[in-house]
């Protein structure tokens, strides 16, 4: 049995993660940015919160469930509610971190639609000759009609007879299709 030599192949670059947002000189992603850092607070208040209160729920139950007297479960009830209450909060803290995310990527779509926006319009604005004018926005009359159109009405399109209309447009009846 032979051995088949496989030819090496030119070591190619690892791929690199693209920069998150304030981080493309380098620094780190939290350093300049309070939205960052404000989804980041949230995120994690909300990531402890919510099993605390749930792990506080679960101690209040075992607690009211191991006594068999009334006034000793009431001290377990408040901590269940207390524990109600930590869940909810930390929930709260979840979605709003997670409101957080969204608008952060929302305004972070709002300012490359502006940028591409004002791209746009510089491109335009230079590839644009300032004298072009809109070939349909010549008035014409078809034979000895009475109806004036734009050149390009779909009614008069293909018709042999066309002339300009001329000084005479106040007296002709404007067509209802290309006004």
């Amino acid at each position: 049995m032979t051995t088949q030599q496989i030819p090496a192949q030119p070591a190619q670059a690892a791929p690199r993660a693209r920069p998150r947002a304030g981080s493309s000189d380098g620094t780190a992603p939290l350093r300049n940015s309070p939205a960052e850092m404000l989804h980041l607070a949230l995120f994690v208040a909300g990531a402890v919160l919510l099993p605390l209160g749930l792990i506080v729920i679960g101690l209040a139950w075992w607690g009211t469930a191991h006594t068999p007297y009334a006034y000793d479960q009431m001290s377990y009830l408040v901590s269940g509610i207390f524990g109600l209450g930590l869940t909810f909060a930390g929930g709260f803290l979840y979605f709003g971190s997670w409101l957080a995310r969204i608008a952060a990527e929302q305004k972070d779509a709002q300012r490359q639609l502006s940028d591409r926006l004002v791209q746009l319009t510089d491109r335009t604005a230079t590839a644009a000759p300032s004298g072009v004018r809109d070939a349909g926005a010549e008035l014409v009359v078809a034979g000895s009609g009475t109806t004036v159109h734009r050149a390009d009405c779909d009614l008069i399109a293909g018709r042999d007879d066309l002339h300009p209309a001329g000084a005479d447009v106040a007296n002709l009846t404007p067509c209802r299709l290309c006004q």
